[in-house]
């Protein structure tokens, strides 16, 4: 990792990915949103879900101290580092279809899912 010049937080080597149409769905909602250029999505997992693990995804206006910051095209994640370990290796994916539509997680660190894939197990 290394610091980025005069901002105070960390740019991350990636260690988790984000697809072309999950870039662009972030970068349309940031922008409606009319947040600044330091806003980001944050990626996170939280105890709870049907199988115990289950992921938050929230905009935030800036990471904080200790995120991973990882950038994509301009997009900016943010991971703290516990949630990270359960990440390492996830593809951030967005689809839209006739059943539904959102951000998709592909968690190589999971073991088991439930059918949403909101939750997962490690």
């Amino acid at each position: 990792m290394s610091e980025s010049a005069g901002q105070g937080f960390l740019m991350a080597t990636p260690s988790v990915q984000v697809t072309d149409r999950a870039v662009q769905r972030i970068r349309a909602l940031i922008g409606r949103e009319q947040m600044s250029e330091t806003a980001g999505l944050r990626m996170a997992v939280q105890g709870g879900g049907c199988s115990g693990l289950s992921y938050a995804v929230r905009f935030e206006s800036q990471p904080a101290a200790r995120d991973n910051v990882f950038e994509f095209d301009g997009v900016r994640v943010f991971v703290d580092p516990k949630s990270l370990l359960y990440l390492a290796g996830i593809v951030l994916d967005y689809k839209e279809d006739l059943m539904q539509q959102g951000f998709v997680f592909e968690n190589p660190n999971a073991k088991k899912g439930c059918g949403c894939g909101a939750s997962f197990s490690a």
